[in-house]
């Protein structure tokens, strides 16, 4: 097995995906344009994307990782919006872009136009979280997008699978496709539920933080295999699962939670990277594939479903949005403030990703009776250049389009206010738990090492308090972005001596290795005070 390409998929991709840091444009449209690129360059191997690697190996780590970071107690808040769109306007979006398709497409089987329909009709959650994140739109239309992208490829997935039944002619009736679609999602949640305690009671009773974090890598894959395995939507057990986790996660050891931060990150890094790259790559396979179809022809069919693709989002999300709040009182008192621009945004922020690729490419070649599926090759082209498109021209205008709204930018200093209001109540309740314990006689102390401890939560107290005040008038450095900075100066003085005391081997490099990770330690929780300042 050669894994040279495999390797220099993975490096190429995560060198853009870093370069794409330095620049105004988001990591996944260079990354999608990069592929296009490289797709003809001479000399680059193709890269056909496999929906039985796609879908049970890369979309659950990818989901995983979005449901932990999502707040559960922000998605059940929003509810009702996110299951209006990763349920609702899947649904409506497959049969509308479908009839769309098949009214435009001359000879195109309204079976097969409905295929296409479910394949294009969720919005991906890798580029919908990461356009979100760079772009810092507001807190709850950010809530919506997440909560949207880690359900709507459950429902898109059976919705293929029932009109995959009837293009194929394995017979279905409409009866018997809502009845695998209930089942699918009601087996998919249940399996999450009977994973989820399980789970979570054994990530809390491992005392080794490896063990854990290997458990917490397999976590996604054992969840959509067993709900898969039932028939179930692995998709929803994977998200309720990891969503379960996320809320939890502070029951889990201090260690493996960093460990699992660290690790989780590299892996949707480079599972993000690669994934966008593969989209572009798969041009020559569509447009080779294309066969009687022309690419003239197949090119204003494409726009066609493009177009088709962005309006009936928009004639869904509209009302989807305003008709709740003419119809309920209840609704309009909890969620004021609500403007057209919210829809508008929503609306827009609909860019198809690597699922409906791996969906596509997953369509048999011939239907039940051994004919070719129709228009197989037709299919494909229409969903590659719909999931371009839309990364492409929505991924690159929506940055203008929420500068041209004017959205309210999240407030800075009411965010360090809370964190600093919330930070000073556990500070007292530690004050007072500490003097508790110190009372005790088998918790005594000598006097400089209970001050030390008290200093300690001083400064954790004050350290929120002071990015609210004023900085240093020369440097603009608040008094605790001061003290990170010289933090960082006085422990990498203490690590160039340990070097050399290695180097001129008054130390071995075992205990170069131990001083080494206790600065590291140091300097690492110096740098998280940093980020999240």
């Amino acid at each position: 097995m050669d894994v040279l390409p495999l390797v220099a998929l993975i490096a190429a991709s995560t060198a853009i995906a870093g370069a794409a840091r330095r620049t105004p444009v988001p990591a996944p449209l260079l990354l999608v344009a990069a592929g296009l690129l490289a797709s003809y360059l001479p000399g680059v191997r193709g890269y056909g994307l496999d929906p039985q690697v796609v879908l049970p190996l890369i979309l659950p780590p990818l989901l995983h990782t979005a449901a932990l970071d999502s707040s559960y107690l922000d998605l059940r808040a929003n509810i009702r919006p996110v299951a209006l769109l990763s349920v609702g306007y899947v649904l409506f979006a497959t049969l509308a872009v479908g009839w769309l398709a098949y009214l435009l497409v001359p000879g195109l089987p309204l079976t097969a136009a409905l295929v296409l329909g479910a394949v294009v009709a969720p919005p991906d959650a890798v580029a919908a979280t990461a356009i979100a994140r760079r772009l810092r739109l507001p807190h709850r239309i950010t809530t919506i997008l997440q909560g949207e992208s880690l359900v709507n490829d459950a429902t898109a997935i059976t919705a293929y699978r029932v009109a995959l039944a009837a293009a194929v002619g394995e017979g279905v009736s409409w009866a018997g496709g809502i009845g695998e679609f209930v089942l699918a999602a009601a087996g998919g949640v249940g399996v999450g539920l009977v994973l989820m305690v399980p789970i979570h009671w054994l990530r809390t009773h491992l005392k080794e933080a490896l063990l854990q974090n290997t458990l917490s890598l397999l976590i996604p894959f054992v969840a959509y295999a067993a709900a898969e395995r039932v028939h179930a939507s692995g998709v929803l057990a994977v998200v309720v699962v990891a969503l379960f986790l996320g809320h939890r996660s502070w029951q889990v050891d201090f260690a493996t939670r960093l460990q699992e931060a660290a690790v989780w990150k590299v892996v949707a890094f480079i599972l993000e990277s690669s994934v966008f790259a593969l989209i572009g790559l798969q041009l020559p396979y569509v447009v080779q594939g294309l066969g009687a179809y022309g690419v003239r022809e197949s090119a204003l069919y494409a726009l066609g479903v493009f177009i088709a693709v962005v309006v009936v989002r928009f004639v869904w999300v509209f009302p989807s949005a305003f008709l709740p709040r003419l119809l309920s009182r209840r609704i309009r008192e909890r969620e004021p403030g609500v403007t057209w621009k919210t829809p508008v945004i929503v609306g827009w922020a609909g860019m198809r990703g690597v699922v409906s690729l791996a969906i596509a490419f997953s369509i048999p070649l011939t239907v039940e009776a051994g004919e070719p599926f129709p228009a197989r090759s037709l299919v494909l082209f229409l969903t590659f250049t719909t999931v371009i498109g839309t990364l492409v021209v929505q991924g690159l205008t929506l940055p203008m389009l929420i500068r041209a709204l004017k959205l309210p930018q999240r407030d800075e200093q009411a965010i360090t206010l809370a964190e600093a209001q919330a930070q000073s109540e556990a500070s007292r309740a530690a004050d007072e738990r500490l003097e508790a314990l110190l009372a005790d006689e088998r918790n005594a102390l000598p006097g400089p090492l209970a001050d030390r401890l008290r200093t300690v939560m001083q400064r954790r107290r004050n350290a929120v308090w002071e990015r609210l005040g004023t900085g240093n008038p020369l440097t603009g450095e608040s008094a605790d972005d001061t003290y990170r900075r010289l933090s960082r100066e006085v422990i990498e003085a203490e690590r160039e001596v340990f070097v050399r005391l290695r180097d001129e081997r008054r130390i071995d490099d075992e205990m170069m290795r131990t001083l080494q990770r206790r600065l590291d330690l140091e300097e690492a929780a110096a740098y998280r005070e940093g980020s999240e300042s």
